[in-house]
C-alpha cells in the first residue's frame, strides 16, 4: 500500500548544525520536513498546522522545549515528539516523559539514532504503514 501523503516532522533546535544534518537526512527517509532554529516561530507553525511528529531541542532562548512540547500535545495529542538535549538530566527525561514524550534522546547524536526513533514514532501513530 503507498501512502498518500508523507510523514509530516517538525524539527526545532537553536542549533543550526542539527537543523542542517536533520533535514536532509529525513527528506531522504521519505518525510516532509519543516525546521525552525527559532521557538517562536515553530510555535506559530504548530498553530497553523498539525505535525505527526516533533523533534524539539529542551534549552533554547525564548519558549524552552518543555513549554514546546507541552503546547504541541496539547494541541495536537496524538503528535509524537522526540526531545533532543545536549542537557539530559534523568529528572528533565522523567518531566518530558510524563508530559507523553515518544523517546528522550542525548546530543550528540547519530543520525541513524534519530532516524530510528522517527520510524518508531511513525509505526505508532500509522501502525499500518
Amino acid at each position: 500500500m503507498i501512502k498518500e501523503t508523507k510523514t509530516g516532522i517538525l524539527v526545532l533546535d537553536d542549533e543550526t548544525i542539527v537543523l542542517k544534518r536533520l533535514r536532509p537526512a529525513l527528506e531522504k527517509a521519505g518525510y516532509a520536513v519543516e525546521v525552525f532554529s527559532r521557538s517562536a516561530e515553530a510555535f506559530n507553525r504548530i498553530q497553523q498546522a498539525t505535525f505527526d511528529i516533533v523533534i524539539t531541542d529542551l534549552k533554547m532562548d525564548g519558549l524552552d522545549g518543555m513549554q514546546f512540547l507541552t503546547e504541541v500535545k496539547d494541541r495536537s495529542p496524538k503528535t509524537e515528539v522526540i526531545v533532543i538535549t545536549g542537557f539530559a538530566t534523568m529528572e528533565t527525561a522523567r518531566e518530558s516523559f510524563q508530559k507523553g514524550v515518544f523517546d528522550f534522546l542525548v546530543k550528540p547524536f547519530k543520525l541513524g539514532e534519530i532516524l530510528e526513533t522517527v520510524k518508531r514514532a511513525e509505526a505508532k501513530i500509522h501502525p499500518s504503514s
